[in-house]
């Protein structure tokens, strides 16, 4: 039992209590607040996948390629109007493009990700690409691109890449 000898007793008791009270919400708002940090957004997850692969892409570097790319023979790029399809068939289509200039320009303001449910997403980006032939002058070229990513046990994946050719601005 707590023993109380004046009225401003009670009311610096109610004052502590009050005390205890706010600093354990505010204690309880900042926690929230760090595991939420924490934990990246699905979307933002798919936005740093697509930013390794455009950096993957401009380094010509097949490997870092080949780690975001689903391996399946599902996995489908759409070039110059041909499918490619299966992870091994992209990869060295990848390799014979990267002999001459292949660089990717992409328009981030313009990215829009679209979740499929939690398994997939969608990718909307236009983007700009300067390409050449080994020895020949390169040519830029705008592309709406399009691409599915599927989230799998090691991170989100590319499985179909679909760029749209779109007029120059």
């Amino acid at each position: 039992m707590i023993r109380v000898s004046s009225k401003t007793g009670w009311i610096g008791l109610y004052r502590n209590h009050i005390a205890r009270r706010w600093v354990g919400c505010v204690a309880l708002l900042l926690m929230f607040f760090m595991i939420r940090s924490a934990v990246a957004a699905p979307e933002d997850e798919v936005r740093a996948t697509f930013d390794r692969f455009v950096a993957a892409q401009n380094a010509h570097d097949v490997k870092a390629v080949e780690s975001l790319l689903l391996r399946s023979p599902h996995f489908l790029w759409i070039t110059r109007g041909t499918p490619v399809w299966g992870q091994d068939a992209a990869l060295k289509r990848f390799a014979s493009l990267y002999e001459g200039t292949w660089r990717l320009y992409p328009e981030a303001s313009g990215m829009k990700v679209m979740m499929i449910g939690d398994g997939a997403a969608q990718i909307y980006i236009p983007i700009n690409f300067t390409i050449g032939a080994p020895g020949q002058p390169p040519q830029p070229m705008r592309f709406l691109m399009n691409m599915v990513l599927a989230n799998t046990p090691g991170g989100w994946k590319v499985s179909s890449i679909l760029p749209i050719p779109a007029p120059a601005q």
